[in-house]
């Protein structure tokens, strides 16, 4: 049988979803997790790959298991599981369904803010200019006109294709003086939004026009681009099936 598991992490203390020899990583420790309780090997599949200290507040896996799990499982895993990584629900699925490739849109939020916020560090990145809001917003609905991200992709991946459909892409206040950016898409490329998001930045401070901006996406060259965010502020925060 099949089974998903929704579940929220703070990457903090990770590597990255993905395992690496001798690095932690959000994977590697769920599926020594699941070995244990469910006394069999088990391999788990993530909805994404995100990067070194990234965060996930909705993430989706799945693994295969002979058997019927325990309906205490949640319960168990969130209490063998470091506090950084919540078990919110497993159940079972379809035998195709695939936590990564049956995903249909993904949504990533960014944060920023001038404040000093002590209980959200680690959690945003704190920048020292007052942006235009306004004027990025301008320039998300500029992004949204393309659709060849080769200049916000991280250089020498395995990626067949560089296109990627946005369907939002905008900055929001929020009430605790936070900026929020939020950018969803079909898929995305490997440090897209950290690389987008810093970018539409340098738009906000004056660094950068709207027009260079269109320059940026047209060059399909990631030295043209703004620089790539730190991993901190970055949340994976949807994702749709």
């Amino acid at each position: 049988m099949r089974y998903a598991i929704h579940l929220a992490y703070n990457g903090a203390n990770y590597c990255g979803w993905q395992t690496q020899p001798e690095l932690p990583t959000v994977q590697e420790t769920l599926e020594k997790a699941l070995t244990t309780l469910l006394r069999m090997p088990i391999a788990v599949v993530g909805c994404g790959r995100t990067d070194s200290g990234v965060h996930a507040s909705d993430f989706y896996a799945h693994f295969d298991y002979e058997m019927s799990v325990d309906t205490q499982l949640v319960f168990k895993l969130n209490n063998f599981l470091p506090p950084d990584i919540a078990i919110f629900d497993i159940r079972p699925v379809a035998d195709n369904f695939h936590a990564r490739f049956s995903a249909l849109s993904r949504t990533y939020h960014y944060y920023v803010s001038q404040l000093r916020l002590p209980f959200r560090q680690g959690l945003y990145c704190r920048i020292y200019f007052d942006p235009d809001v306004d004027l990025m917003n301008q320039a998300a609905e500029v992004l949204m006109q393309y659709d060849d991200f080769t200049s916000f992709a991280k250089l020498h991946t395995d990626n067949k294709t560089n296109i990627c459909h946005l369907t939002q892409a905008r900055w929001t206040r929020q009430d605790d003086g936070m900026l929020r950016f939020t950018i969803t898409s079909n898929r995305f490329l490997r440090n897209m939004v950290r690389s987008v998001t810093g970018t539409l930045l340098d738009v906000g401070r004056g660094k950068l026009t709207i027009d260079g901006l269109r320059a940026i996406v047209e060059a399909k060259n990631r030295c043209a681009a703004g620089v790539s965010m730190p991993a901190q502020g970055l949340f994976l925060a949807k994702v749709e099936y």
